[in-house]
């Protein structure tokens, strides 16, 4: 045999090591990427119009599912009682007060939320996330301000809330309101005179977001503009529910939520992907039949009561969420981006911000809030609550109410009366979730403790009662 020289002999052991050395693999494992996720955001929707939270007159299963599969809290409030501000605090992990987001925007609005703030899009966007928003903005309709310029990388939608047309029967000759635009990232597709297909059109745009991007992970954002009137629904499930026309529409909402975890499924994306739904405040008690329900709870939208800001809550993620779990501690939409931040491993807001991270309650590793307290802010910069561990405690101030009006009906509302509340008010809610009974003579330790909280947060984000300005306040964006 002959013998191989000294350079043939080395070359010869080099390529062998090589060949038995096993060779690092670049993983392309859907389940090596970061949770993709998907936050479901309706609009007007009651606390009692899901199957799980108590109703049985309109068909939810997929919404019914997603609590076997996930966690359902009963527990979780809206950043306010009304659109624009909550929108502004599950985006930013504040309280709207304190970035100066307050009530409803108008079209052609003078403010909007200010670009220096962190939304969710940009924080999962500096993280390598693809980020769409489908449905209703509401956070300012200037071009600048426009979800393309706040993270997000495709939207379609409108600008803000669907009975902002001259086509209301009521407040379209009052407010003189112009066409209701469709929009396209930044381009006007169309101007809506029908909006009988927008959920369906919605939902369409999302799952084709899912099939375009799932590959690698991605932020889903879709806040229906349904339930909020005037209601619209397609043909399909016009007449489907045991609830008029309201439960219709609930039911193709549940529909779209179906279709969206459907596309997760069929891409192989359950097991990675972080799924909510929730809403922005409770129901417009005004419009009667075409309003939801908040029941057991007390009023509804544009109030500090339990109607007006506890809402339903789903959330599921196979991987790290047991299923088929019920958490009680409260929750507020102000912890959604500190806890999305925990799942995902994405830095937080340089900016302070007002939540604190749910993701241990979330897992099962803990039973507790991941607050002390939360602060009730409504109308501008006015505290009227506090929920406190099981207490909730109200300050004198005045809300509107619907108890002994004539309610509205088939699209028309009725007329509030505003009632003043006179003195401080505390309720159990663990005893008396329907807040029927003041308890505060009998604490009045405990009122002590919750006002010398409030008084902190006053001294922070001001009130516009007791004349404070905050020193923590944060301006908006002014465009006009």
């Amino acid at each position: 045999m002959k013998q191989l020289n000294f350079k043939g002999f080395v070359f010869f052991m080099l390529i062998t090591m090589c060949s038995c050395q096993e060779r690092p693999q670049k993983s392309t494992s859907k389940e090596a990427q970061p949770p993709n996720v998907v936050l479901i955001f309706t609009d007007d929707q009651g606390y009692n119009d899901v199957g799980v939270f108590g109703a049985d007159d309109i068909a939810t299963p997929n919404l019914d599912q997603m609590a076997k599969e996930g966690l359902k809290l009963t527990s979780f409030y809206a950043a306010q009682a009304v659109c624009s501000a909550s929108r502004a605090g599950i985006l930013t992990g504040c309280y709207p007060n304190r970035i100066g987001i307050h009530n409803a925007l108008m079209p052609n609005s003078e403010i909007g939320l200010n670009p220096e703030e962190t939304t969710l899009a940009e924080m999962l966007k500096s993280q390598g996330y693809t980020t769409g928003i489908f449905g209703k903005w509401h956070l300012g309709d200037a071009p600048e301000l426009m979800p393309n310029n706040h993270g997000f990388d495709e939207y379609f939608g409108i600008p803000y809330s669907n009975d902002m047309w001259p086509l209301h029967p009521q407040q379209g000759p009052v407010f003189n309101f112009g066409p209701l635009p469709l929009y396209e990232n930044e381009k006007i597709l169309d101007t809506l005179t029908d909006q009988s297909d927008l959920t369906k059109s919605i939902t369409e745009r999302s799952v084709d977001f899912i099939n375009k991007n799932k590959e690698k992970p991605f932020f889903l954002y879709v806040p229906h503009p349904q339930p909020h009137v005037p209601l619209f629904v397609s043909d399909k499930f016009k007449g489907k529910s045991g609830r008029g026309l309201y439960g219709d529409v609930i039911m193709e909402l549940d529909w779209s939520v179906g279709e969206i975890l459907r596309a997760l499924e069929e891409n192989a994306l359950t097991e990675n992907t972080i799924v909510i739904f929730t809403s922005d405040n409770g129901p417009w008690l005004s419009y009667g039949n075409h309003a939801g329900s908040a029941y057991p709870l007390r009023e509804g939208k544009g109030t500090a009561w339990e109607g007006g800001q506890r809402e339903p809550f789903l959330v599921k993620y196979p991987k790290k969420i047991p299923s088929n779990r019920v958490v009680d501690a409260p929750v507020m939409a102000i912890d959604i981006l500190p806890t999305i931040a925990e799942a995902t491993n994405a830095e937080l807001p340089q900016k302070k911000i007002d939540g604190r991270s749910a993701w241990g309650l979330f897992t099962g590793e803990t039973d507790n809030s991941p607050q002390k307290a939360y602060f009730y802010y409504y109308r501008v910069n006015e505290l009227f609550g506090v929920r406190y561990g099981k207490w909730k405690l109200y300050f004198p101030h005045t809300y509107r109410t619907m108890e002994g009006q004539e309610p509205g009906k088939d699209g028309l509302p009725g007329d509030y009366k505003m009632v003043k509340l006179k003195d401080i008010e505390l309720y159990d809610l663990e005893a008396d979730v329907s807040e029927t009974t003041n308890i505060a003579d009998l604490h009045p330790e405990i009122i002590s403790e919750i006002t010398a909280m409030a008084d902190a947060m006053r001294a922070e984000l001001g009130d516009s009662l007791t004349g404070m300005e905050g020193s923590e306040r944060r301006e908006p964006a002014w465009v006009r």
